[in-house]
């Protein structure tokens, strides 16, 4: 049996994969081939959040303003010169810099406590972006010219493919982050952390290298955001913008690998591909996400397990054919106990 759920998941993985490399040759056109960048990292930025939680138990409702950091790091590196390598490193090292600050002033507390000061530091954080006019140029925003390689990633599907290998690489990176000793002990923090505290791990070192990882990963979504848009100004600071990415989480199943992409893929296909077609779209997303609440509070991904799984024992269970013997379990069968 165990055997068997591994070959299935290995050949949902290939498929999955097949689908994804091949999805700008099928699609009816660039813009759809610019919502699937989105959903990919938008799905970097929602694995982030996961990351704390998901696995930490700590949810945080300021990570916009560490996504901005990463965006505006860029925009300003290019405006003064710097290359595109140098400017996307500098985003990553200042985005985990702050971070180590976010997660200082933040890890002081947990539950309702953490969650108020980390919306305190992304107001904080949106409200610099609007005043400090002469780094941020305000609420008109900053430009970003070019994209790295040159014209290679110019074109619609030449930015998804690096996208979509940014996504490979961050997902990889995720799965072995979670399934290692430091993943483990940082469930147990969420769980008991007490505990891990007699057991003899640092509870608080642990939730601080979690933050560290997040703020990485959500540096990561910022550089593709803002070479994706070409532009970035302070609403991608807001607190809206961290609520919908939370709610993208909680939405497709927090602590799980699949959750945050389906959320995500849920969010931004609602946003830019039902918008289209339904005037009163956010009405339809909070009916969403509702139902989604009262059915499957634990998300998508887990409560479409439980269906498939409940399916699969009611076919199990269902009446046999008349004249045709019930088959004795193994032991029986052989006369064991």
């Amino acid at each position: 049996m165990m055997g068997n759920t591994v070959t299935n998941r290995i050949i949902a993985a290939v498929v999955a994969l097949i689908v994804a490399a091949s999805l700008p040759l099928w699609l009816p056109g660039t813009y759809y081939t610019n919502i699937a960048s989105q959903i990919l990292f938008y799905a970097i930025f929602a694995l982030s959040i996961d990351i704390l939680l998901g696995y930490g138990g700590l949810v945080s409702l300021g990570h916009a303003g560490l996504f901005g950091i990463s965006c505006y790091t860029v925009a300003v590196a290019l405006t003064a010169g710097w290359s595109h390598g140098a400017a996307i490193i500098m985003a990553l090292i200042v985005t985990v810099a702050s971070t180590a600050v976010f997660a200082v002033v933040s890890l002081r507390t947990t539950g309702i406590g953490f969650l108020m000061i980390t919306l305190a530091i992304g107001q904080i954080l949106w409200g610099l972006a609007y005043r400090w006019i002469s780094v941020t140029n305000g609420d008109n925003g900053l430009t970003v010219t070019g994209r790295p390689f040159g014209k290679l990633l110019l074109s619609p599907e030449g930015f998804y493919y690096a996208t979509l290998v940014t996504f490979l690489v961050v997902f990889a990176l995720v799965v072995v982050f979670v399934r290692s000793p430091f993943g483990a002990a940082l469930a147990g923090t969420r769980d008991q952390p007490r505990r891990m505290n007699a057991l003899g791990f640092n509870v608080w070192m642990t939730r601080f290298y979690a933050c560290l990882f997040s703020g990485l990963l959500a540096g990561v979504a910022g550089v593709l955001f803002v070479y994706y848009n070409q532009f970035i100004s302070p609403q991608a600071l807001a607190l809206t913008a961290s609520a919908e990415v939370v709610l993208m989480v909680i939405s497709g199943g927090a602590a799980t690998f699949l959750g945050p992409i389906v959320g995500a893929a849920l969010v931004v296909i609602m946003k830019n591909v039902a918008s289209a077609y339904i005037a009163r779209w956010n009405f339809l997303l909070g009916a969403i996400f509702v139902a989604i609440v009262i059915f499957m509070p634990d998300g998508l991904v887990p409560g479409s397990r439980r269906f498939v799984a409940w399916v699969r024992e009611r076919h199990a269970g269902a009446p046999r054919p008349a004249g045709k013997p019930e088959s004795l379990p193994e032991s029986r069968a052989e006369g064991k106990p």
